[in-house]
C-alpha cells in the first residue's frame, strides 16, 4: 500500500510539474506579487512585531538568493538531509556572492523558529513560514500529502535567483526524495 502510495504520489507531482507557473527565467516577484512570508520567530517576537510579514519582493529584489522549499519541519528528510546539505555548505554559498540561503515550507513561523533552533541552523539559514501555502501555491509547487496526515505541503525544490528572475529551478519528483534539490546539488549550479 505505501508503494502504491509513492507512486500515485510521484505520478502526480509530474502532472502538476509540467504545469508550473515557476520556471528558469521567471521573476518570483511576478508570480507571487501580493503574498508575504513570515520570518521564524518565537511568539514573543510575533506579538511584538504585530505578527509582521515580509512581501515578497523585499525577500528577492536586488539580491542574490538560494531558496529552497520542503514538505515541512521535523520531517524525516527534510531534517536530517535537505537542511543540513544547506547549513554544512554555507561558507560556500557566501564565497559565490549568495546574499541569503532561504528554507521555506507551509508551517507557521514558531514552528519553523524552534526548528531552525533545534537544527542550530538559524545563524546560516533564514527559515520562513509560508502558512497558508500561498506562496507554493502561487508557483505551482504545492502537494497533497493527507495519505500522510500532511494536508496541503509544498514539493521538495531549490531556486538560483537573483533579483527575483530564477535562473536555475530543480524539483524532486516525489516529496521522499532527495536528489536534485540538496545544497550540493544547487552549489554546482551556480
Amino acid at each position: 500500500m505505501a508503494s502504491a502510495m509513492l507512486k500515485r504520489t510521484r505520478m502526480m507531482a509530474q502532472s502538476l510539474r509540467s504545469y508550473a507557473s515557476i520556471s528558469v527565467g521567471s521573476d518570483v516577484t511576478v508570480a507571487a506579487p501580493n503574498v508575504s512570508l513570515q520570518k521564524a520567530r518565537s511568539w514573543d517576537e510575533g506579538v511584538s512585531s504585530k505578527f509582521s510579514t515580509t512581501p515578497i519582493k523585499d525577500i528577492f529584489k536586488g539580491k542574490n538568493v538560494v531558496i529552497f522549499g520542503l514538505p515541512g519541519a521535523y520531517t524525516g528528510v527534510c531534517s536530517m538531509q535537505h537542511v543540513p546539505s544547506y547549513k554544512n555548505n554555507i561558507d560556500k554559498f557566501k564565497a559565490k556572492g549568495i546574499d541569503s540561503v532561504i528554507c521555506v515550507a507551509v508551517n507557521d513561523p514558531y514552528t519553523m523558529n524552534g526548528w531552525a533552533e533545534k537544527l542550530q541552523a538559524k545563524d546560516a539559514i533564514e527559515f520562513y513560514g509560508d502558512f497558508d501555502g500561498s506562496f507554493h501555491k502561487s508557483l505551482d509547487l504545492t502537494i497533497d500529502l493527507s495519505a500522510a496526515l500532511l494536508g496541503l505541503r509544498s514539493h521538495r525544490w531549490s531556486a538560483y535567483v537573483v533579483d527575483g528572475n530564477v535562473k536555475v529551478l530543480n524539483v524532486e519528483e516525489a516529496p521522499s526524495d532527495f536528489k536534485v534539490s540538496g545544497g550540493d546539488v544547487i552549489l554546482g549550479q551556480i
